[in-house]
């Protein structure tokens, strides 16, 4: 055991031996997570933008806007068709509604009323609002079209109208019969959240956080490459033969280092989220512990992994860099995993970093505990096993 707090002693002094240790280590991640974190304006409840254009002025569309609003996650905004193209073509809303002219005379008629959406491409927000929010706003005011229709129907078998007009007249008063009924029905389904269910609402803030973090810790992680082929060029290891220190101790002692160094600046990164931009980093301090170590290792493996095949410690250095920023990117940590492909999004699962966002972001955002996180802890822990044994078999003094 002395041995092993030695070298990785050693390694973590040879590390802040030079004071540019600490750009990467402190200065460079907060930096990036401020500047994200601004583009995002922080962490914010901010609804969702929906456009309404209403043509028709009508109790009909009326209603529907009223449900729209009730939306807890939607801002709805009545506009005039000028503004609303206007407002869509900068960006300024994902998502926008046209109520048409002479939609409820179409709905009392009993024929179907068209509505106009317009919406984003690729827009996750567009997407979620269209089928949440608007199909269950129309659902909902729809319920009463459907009473009408079918009342509509009994009574031509009871006895066919006489005339259209008597027919429209029958089909209106059935409307507003089955529209008073269901405003006046009682509530009958409640739901709550416990408190390890916690939603929180994403934000920029959030992703900056939590992404920089992973970004900037598995990039120096992956340099243990680098120190291995260090040790090999400066022969250290090869002086290590001649004395009784096995490959297992030198290789535990170092990642040790290592990963000691990781967790710290995780730790101040953390603190930081939390006391400097306000972010609430989860419920659960097991399940963050858990996910700390069990990146760190993943990470930690993959650097000594890597180690046994790189020739030279420059290609270790710039090949550890390179490859982090890749990966970090691929897996989420630069962007919302939810903006990426399908496609990507599967192949995201063969990466760490992709695991580790997914587990940080179950405790950052979407407010989740200990055993939410556990598949993602327990992948990260596999590709440690992994990696780690690539790198010991693979493992040579010279």
């Amino acid at each position: 055991m002395k041995k092993i707090y030695a070298i990785a002693w050693k390694d973590i002094l040879n590390r802040f031996a030079d004071k540019s240790e600490l750009l990467f280590f402190l200065i460079l991640p907060i930096v990036f997570t401020l500047a994200i974190s601004a583009t995002g304006g922080g962490q914010s409840e901010k609804k969702i933008s929906l456009l309404v254009v209403d043509q028709d002025h009508s109790a009909f569309s009326t209603g529907l806007v009223t449900e729209l609003t009730k939306s807890e996650s939607v801002e709805v905004k009545a506009v005039s068709l000028d503004e609303a193209q206007k407002q869509f073509d900068d960006k300024k809303a994902p998502i926008w509604l046209t109520i048409p002219a002479g939609f409820e005379r179409l709905i009392l008629s009993g024929m179907e009323g068209p509505l106009e959406i317009h919406k984003l491409p690729r827009n996750s927000d567009a997407n979620s609002v269209q089928r949440g929010t608007i199909m269950s706003a129309v659902s909902t005011v729809s319920r009463s079209l459907a009473v009408a229709k079918n009342s509509l129907a009994e009574a031509e078998l009871i006895r066919p109208f006489t005339s259209a007009v008597e027919r429209q007249a029958y089909y209106a008063a059935s409307l507003t019969a089955a529209q008073q009924a269901f405003q006046a029905a009682p509530q009958r389904l409640s739901y709550t959240h416990p408190p390890e269910a916690k939603q929180t609402s994403f934000s920029m803030a959030s992703q900056a956080s939590t992404g920089q973090l992973v970004t900037w810790v598995f990039i120096p992680l992956l340099g243990l490459s680098a120190l291995f082929i260090w040790e090999r060029e400066s022969h250290t290891l090869q002086r290590l033969i001649t004395t009784p220190t096995s490959k297992a101790t030198f290789l535990v002692g170092t990642v040790t280092g290592q990963v000691l160094i990781a967790i710290v600046q995780m730790i101040v990164l953390v603190g930081f989220g939390v006391y400097v931009l306000k972010l609430d980093w989860g419920n659960s301090l097991p399940g963050l512990a858990v996910m700390l170590i069990c990146f760190a290792l993943s990470a930690a493996a993959l650097g000594t992994a890597l180690g046994t095949f790189i020739k030279t410690s420059a290609q270790a250095g710039g090949l550890s860099t390179a490859l982090g920023m890749v990966m970090s990117l691929l897996g989420g940590a630069w962007l919302p995993a939810e903006m990426f492909p399908q496609a990507v999004r599967m192949a995201m699962k063969v990466l760490p970093t992709a695991w580790a966002m997914q587990g940080f972001n179950d405790l950052v955002i979407r407010g989740k505990g200990l055993i939410d996180i556990l598949p993602s802890a327990g992948v990260l822990l596999g590709f440690a096993v992994v990696f780690f044994a690539i790198g010991v078999l693979r493992f040579r003094y010279e």
